[in-house]
């Protein structure tokens, strides 16, 4: 059907262009509002009416009868209607949606994926601090991030996950005097215990290990513990190495991997911070004021200028972006996603103004952003703010090990990035409808018992007759089923993994509807096998929106 659609929509644009010169660019299909009106929608006569000094209807007739008079119209339409002020709807005859079918199976895990194009993509997500337990926010932006590579891996881009994370500052060393209190026997409460300290038990754990001289692995680092309660360098180092473990864990478990990991120190031992910043002054986009180093960010459109380097010689946290995002470029990714909380909001105009004026070649609106506000959590009908292990935050692994893997994932993929979002613990385990992600796996599980039950080979099923499929419940699935390849292609521009939420879910309520409708085991045997055809193609969509949420597909449930 995927075929049919492309040879009608190129013959919409030649009929366009003889109509006008130059309209063929308007060729285009949309669905229509109500679906008894029929399978397209085409506005383009409403568009022409004006340059063409006609009526919207007269256009529309004569777009009709060029239509009618193609061989590809004749083969695969069964009736084009004028409505309203001049929309054309297109009614598609039944073998031309069933075309759907072999489609999906013949492509099986790839249906919905497009070719290579030869381009590299980064996408910068998580980046936390080495400083505590991922949180529940970082669990939102581990899944956000997943499923954008997840959704550019299906358009042809070559995808690469990057973790960036500060393993020097302020925040570190106060986890390792946090640390190091804790291995002296103070605690929070504790009149020496400073207020900015980490209060978590996993500090507390963090200098039981130290004191016992373990060795900590994490995906990029090693380091064993010397025991001495005085070596604040030796406790920071272990204890940076202590969380990147334990965050390796919570990743595990969320089943997220990243390409690699790039420290925020390298920019400065490397000389790249400095580099960058000789760029900014060779370019003349900078000036010394009150002490310090300012860049002209108002050049590019900022409120103020920011400044870059602080009157005791420090840099400001948004200087080491710059140079890290000019080492992106250089490392041939010429577009680059980063996912990051709302607080950011702010950094987004002097980033991309510091790659303006660094003069390196980088285009403007570089990098792309997407921002995620932080989630509520609710348990027993009130909201949770704290974990015992984290201290002040629930943590992703709580949120797992409550529940799933698949049920956080799916449900903190199921809205925009950038609404709030109450996570409900207790609907996230019901075995029911209300359950967002039970629906749509139990349609899977659902169809594989009926394959099971069946007993055939899947795989002969993409040959069979499947003119039976002409009632209204198939021709729904199956139309259902062609979205999915524009509906992935329009979620990865719209940087939009919940419309791939949203589009099992309408799958899975057609394929439940379908079920009720129309028995599948039937005895008429070219019936049956039609049948199985149809859903054995559900299967497979619902196998590979899942995929793309990292959620799995179950078969028995």
């Amino acid at each position: 059907m995927l075929k049919i659609k492309q040879e009608l929509l190129a013959g919409l644009a030649a009929s366009l262009e003889q109509l006008a010169p130059g309209a063929g660019d308007k060729a285009a299909f949309e669905s229509p509002k109500v679906a008894a009106h029929g399978d397209f929608a085409v506005t383009a006569a409403m568009q022409l009416a004006k340059p063409l000094k006609a009526n919207p209807r007269q256009v529309a007739d004569q777009l009709k009868a060029a239509l009618l008079a193609l061989p590809v119209y004749q083969q695969w339409v069964a009736d084009i209607e004028i409505a309203g002020p001049g929309f054309i709807n297109i009614r598609l005859k039944p073998e031309a949606k069933q075309q759907i079918v072999r489609e999906v199976l013949a492509e099986g895990a790839r249906f919905g994926c497009q070719p290579s194009n030869g381009r590299r993509l980064m996408v910068e997500f998580v980046s936390a601090n080495p400083t505590g337990p991922l949180h529940v926010g970082h669990g939102r932006q581990a899944a956000l991030g997943d499923a954008i590579c997840n959704l550019y891996e299906t358009q042809g881009w070559n995808v690469y996950r990057e973790f960036y994370y500060n393993d020097a500052g302020v925040q570190i060393g106060t986890l390792a005097t946090s640390t190091q209190l804790r291995i002296q026997g103070f605690k929070p409460g504790d009149e020496q215990w400073p207020e900015a300290a980490y209060n978590g038990d996993y500090i507390q754990d963090i200098a039981n290990d130290y004191l016992a001289r373990k060795t900590v692995h994490s995906d990029d680092r090693e380091f064993s513990a010397s025991g001495d309660p005085d070596a604040l360098d030796d406790i920071r180092l272990f204890a940076v190495a202590y969380l990147r473990h334990e965050q390796d864990l919570d990743l595990k478990a969320f089943s997220v991997k990243f390409d690699n990991y790039y420290l925020e120190s390298s920019l400065y031992t490397s000389g790249k911070v400095d580099a960058t910043v000789q760029k900014l002054r060779e370019a003349g986009k900078t000036y010394e004021q009150d002490g310090a180093l300012w860049l002209k960010t108002t050049d590019y459109g900022d409120d103020k200028d920011r400044v870059m380097r602080k009157g005791d010689g420090s840099y400001t946290y948004f200087v080491p972006d710059v140079a890290y995002h000019i080492t992106k470029w250089e490392r041939g990714f010429d577009k680059v996603i980063n996912i990051q909380g709302t607080d950011h909001h702010g950094t987004i105009a002097r980033v991309r103004a510091g790659l303006q004026a660094a003069g390196v070649g980088i285009p403007q609106g570089y990098p792309d952003y997407v921002l995620h506000t932080m989630v509520r959590v609710v348990r027993n009908g009130e909201e949770v703010k704290i974990s015992k292990r984290a201290g002040s935050y629930v943590t992703l692994r709580d949120l797992i090990e409550w529940t799933s893997k698949d049920a956080v994932r799916f449900f903190l993929l199921s809205r925009k990035p950038d609404t709030e979002y109450t996570f409900d613990v207790d609907l996230a385990v019901q075995k029911n409808n209300d359950n967002p992600v039970y629906y749509v796996q139990y349609a899977h599980a659902r169809i594989c018992s009926v394959l099971a039950s069946w007993g055939g080979d899947v795989n002969t099923l993409g040959q069979v007759d499947l003119s039976a499929l002409d009632t209204p419940a198939a021709q729904a699935l199956m139309l259902q089923l062609a979205k999915f390849p524009g509906m992935l292609s329009a979620a990865a521009t719209d940087f939009a993994p919940h419309d791939v939420t949203f589009y099992l879910r309408e799958l899975a309520a057609a394929y439940h509807s379908y079920y009720d409708a129309e028995r599948i085991l039937v005895d008429d045997e070219a019936v049956k096998q039609a049948r199985l055809a149809l859903v054995a193609a559900t299967a497979q969509v619902l196998h590979n929106g899942l995929a793309v949420l990292g959620v799995s597909a179950p078969q028995k449930m």
